[in-house]
């Protein structure tokens, strides 16, 4: 499966069959979220967000790839995230793109 953040793939002509999506919402335990306060005091990379933002993303592209991969598509193209809070600690991952067919 060929994934890209453009409209076309060099050398392919490519038929579209849908938009496709994957998404999921993750969080971190208290216990992370506690320490993880503590770092906004002195600063400095929040580590297990940026942990957990990586692995919701790799979830939400899995997720796209298999309804892609249902539709008979070759690739996805134009693919996007999105992120927004849900509540305290937990965020929710989009990654949508367009599924396509080469001709």
């Amino acid at each position: 499966m060929i994934l890209v953040n453009t409209d076309y793939i060099t050398g392919k002509e490519l038929e579209m069959l849908s938009l496709v999506k994957g998404s999921t919402i993750q969080s971190k335990n208290i216990g992370r979220d506690i320490t993880q306060s503590f770092k906004t005091i002195i600063g400095g990379e929040l580590k297990a967000y940026t942990d957990m933002m990586n692995e919701a993303r790799a979830l939400a592209t899995k997720r796209m790839v298999e309804e892609a991969e249902q539709l008979g598509a070759d690739a996805v193209i134009n693919i996007r995230y999105a992120s927004a809070a849900v509540m305290q600690g937990a965020a929710e991952v989009i990654a949508y793109g367009t599924a396509v067919k080469f001709k």
